[in-house]
This record gives structure tokens, C-alpha cells and sequence, in this order.
């Protein structure tokens, strides 16, 4: 099923499959500003990553010694989710654990997925609730919101796009071995001025930038036109910018993460991953981000 929410600005379609945002287009001028999940390049148009962000050594992790398998970016983005509130400009969509997500994952979770539409912003908040009375719940949560490139069909090419980043300084990029993290090699990239979109930048897949909690904007547009999205972080350590290589994919995503893959030297313990967030019993973690459509 799809909620709809909608204002005088925008109208933004969520599928409780996932409570996967899957279409933002403008009332105006029905410009589609989300990825239309085409197969052909990738068929997601902005999972929400949890209770992990990336992929784990080996897709498996330990706990108290007890061995267990999941595959890259968790298991959220696959199940249904429960609408517990739907207005016109407001929904929240609630998965808690199961049968099935106990043989993956053992512990009791409550993970709520807000979006709020105000004017032309669509703000997401997540809320992982801790129910355990004495076990710590550990995870890691993320967005993966694709937007295409370019915004209007016929309107300039992949190219003519840029992300720019604000604040406007040099960031800490960690970079990847395969599909894990080197840490140990981090290296400077330089975002004082707009990165200008290349298909090639994506060649060792995404780029992750360590934004060490700072509040963090960034901006996809073109000088074709004056259409474009901002994606602002509060508090995350970690955005991914991606776009599937050696692909042409006509979008790119920029992915708030709270959590990250496993490290090349990970030892496997879920406790011990990289970034890991946790929730005390009966306690629970808040985070979000906000998209402007303009």
C-alpha cells in the first residue's frame, strides 16, 4: 500500500513496503525529483538501512559468541511496515521484530520511520526504541534517497550536475576495499568547492564522508536550471554520495548513515563494528535529516 501526503508545494507518495519514500514531485510544474527504481541500473528509490549500514565481513556478525548471517544493509528495507499515524502532511510507520527477524538479529526492537511535509521540506526522523528491561540494543540506521540526475528529462546531462557542500571545507574520506572500509588509509577530499558529477567518481564505489556529527547541507543542483534538492544532517557522522559504477545511472544518492560498513580488520563482534549505535534498555535513539525541494 502507498500513503500519500501533500501540501500546496509538493506530493510525496511512501510505500509501507519498507516505508520506502518512492516518489516527491512538485505540484507546479510535476517535476519528479526521486529515482524511479528502473532495474535496468537499481530498482530502490530510498531504502531505510537498518540495524546495519553497509555490508558485514562475510555478511556475518557475532553476539555473546553466537554466529549470525545478514546480508548488506539490513534486513528494513525488505519487510512491511505498519502506518500507525497518516494526515495529509504527516505519517509514521512502525516495524518491530518478529519471528523472522529474530533468527537474523536477536534482539527486540521498535523502529519508527517519521516523515513530516512542510512547505517545500520533507523532514525523516528515525526513532530505535530499546522494549528489553536489561539486554543494550546495538544498530546502525541510514538513509539512501536516490534523486535523479538530471531532474528534468531532456534538461542537460549526468555532468552538468554538482553536489555542493556546506560547510565548504576539506572532509576526511574513508575510503573502500571492496565493500569494506580502510580507515587506516583515510584520505582528504577537498569540498571548498562544488564536486562536479562524473560517472568515474564512483568507480570504487561510493564516497563517504566523515562529517563528525557536524550539522552538514548538501546540494544537488545545475546551472541549466534553478531545480534542485538539499539534503541537511544534524548530528550524523557519516553521508555517502553513490552512483552505481561502470553503470550511466541517471541519479545519485545522498545517503545519511549513522553507522557504516564493517572495517577490512573488523573482528565480527557487533559490538565491537565501527560506529555502532546503541540503545540502553527502555531507552531510544533519535536521528534525521531534512530535504528541500526546490
Amino acid at each position: 500500500m502507498v500513503i500519500e501526503l501533500k501540501n500546496d508545494d509538493l506530493q510525496v507518495k511512501i510505500n509501507e513496503h519498507g516505508a520506502e519514500l518512492t516518489s516527491v514531485k512538485s505540484v507546479d510544474d510535476h517535476i519528479e525529483y526521486m529515482w524511479q527504481a528502473d532495474p535496468k541500473f537499481w530498482g530502490r528509490h530510498a531504502p531505510v538501512l537498518f540495524p546495519i549500514v553497509g555490508r558485514l565481513k562475510d555478511n556475518q556478525y557475532t553476539v555473546n559468541g553466537q554466529t549470525y548471517q545478514m546480508t548488506q544493509h539490513g534486513f528494513a528495507r525488505d519487510m512491511a511496515f505498519m502506518v500507525i499515524e497518516h494526515e495529509d502532511d504527516h505519517a509514521v510507520f512502525q516495524l518491530e521484530a518478529t519471528d523472522e527477524t529474530r533468527g537474523k538479529y536477536p534482539f527486540e526492537f521498535d523502529l519508527r520511520v517519521n516523515f513530516t511535509l512542510d512547505a517545500h521540506t520533507l523532514s525523516v526522523h528515525y526513532t530505535v526504541t530499546n522494549p528489553s528491561n536489561n539486554e543494550t540494543l546495538p544498530f546502525s540506521i541510514g538513509g539512501h534517497p536516490a534523486f535523479n540526475v538530471p531532474l528534468e528529462p531532456g534538461q542537460g546531462d549526468f555532468t552538468d550536475y554538482f553536489v555542493t557542500v556546506a560547510p565548504k571545507k576539506a572532509y576526511q574520506q574513508i575510503p573502500l576495499v571492496g565493500p569494506y572500509n580502510d580507515v587506516k588509509h583515510e584520505k582528504t577530499l577537498n569540498l571548498s568547492t562544488p564536486l562536479s558529477l562524473d560517472h568515474d567518481l564512483f568507480d570504487q564505489d561510493a564516497l563517504i564522508l566523515d562529517l563528525d556529527h557536524v550539522e552538514t547541507t548538501l546540494m544537488l543542483s545545475s546551472q541549466l536550471n534553478d531545480h534542485g534538492v538539499a539534503l541537511t544532517l544534524q548530528n550524523a557522522p557519516y553521508v555517502g554520495i553513490w552512483s552505481p559504477y561502470p553503470k550511466r545511472a541517471p541519479f545519485v544518492c545522498l545517503e545519511p548513515w549513522w553507522g557504516i560498513a564493517d572495517n577490512v580488520d573488523s573482528d565480527g563482534d557487533l559490538m565491537h563494528k565501527m560506529d555502532i549505535q546503541t540503545a540502553g534498555p527502555k531507552t531510544s535513539f533519535n536521528a534525521g535529516f531534512q530535504i528541500r525541494f526546490f
